[in-house]
């Protein structure tokens, strides 16, 4: 496509770079669907890639003046499409290990049978360790985190079921998810500290 073609890369972004919004919503809109493919790559969900693909373009226009005019538009767009994913993964990744490390949320599932009584009492308290820290949750909070991290519903569903937009749901499940993280170690801390309290008082009472 000519340089000076209206619709040329080239001339929306010097456009862009001057604060002419029509001419960024022509890039978005050429662009879209290239970028939307590598978000969707990543995550597999439809209503997710196209969360993503939004946050996406809108870090791409805060840097647009970065963009060296002597490279390949589509290539660097693809290429920084290509990392905010990345990084976008490992946030996530962060954010689902830490939950499941403070919380296992598989310890919702009933304990098999066959499992010894050892098992079955680690899987109750677990469970009992879970329902305390959600419990300790602000309902607004809670109601995030459940619906998102066990009932594994999509965003959509759950801004859906609660009336809200997908940008509030989003922020109650990062501010859920860091809240019971932390009302966890609190209470394992308090758990393990009255277990040393024991052990100690056993000790005395066997001098």
């Amino acid at each position: 496509m000519p340089v000076d073609s209206p619709d040329s890369v080239e001339t929306l972004i010097q456009q862009c770079l001057q604060g002419d919004q029509p001419a960024w919503d022509r890039i978005v809109q050429q662009h879209w669907r290239k970028v939307f493919n590598v978000a969707y790559k990543f995550l597999g969900r439809h209503d997710e890639a196209e969360d993503l693909t939004q946050e996406i373009f809108l870090k791409v226009f805060r840097s647009l003046s970065t963009f060296d005019g002597r490279a390949n538009f589509q290539t660097w767009l693809i290429s920084v499409s290509r990392n905010l994913c990345i990084d976008h993964y490992r946030s996530v990744r962060k954010e689902r290990e830490s939950v499941d490390r403070a919380v296992d949320t598989d310890t919702l599932a009933p304990v098999a049978l066959d499992a010894g009584p050892i098992a079955a009492l680690e899987h109750h308290d677990r469970v009992a360790l879970l329902r305390q820290a959600l419990a300790g949750l602000p309902p607004t909070l809670r109601e995030a985190v459940v619906l998102r991290d066990l009932q594994e519903l999509s965003y959509q569903d759950i801004a859906t079921r609660l009336d809200l937009p997908k940008g509030t749901v989003k922020s109650r499940i990062n501010r859920g998810r860091t809240e019971l993280a932390r009302q966890i170690a609190h209470l394992r801390a308090a758990q393990e500290g009255s277990g040393a309290a024991s052990d100690s008082r056993a000790d005395r009472g066997a001098d």
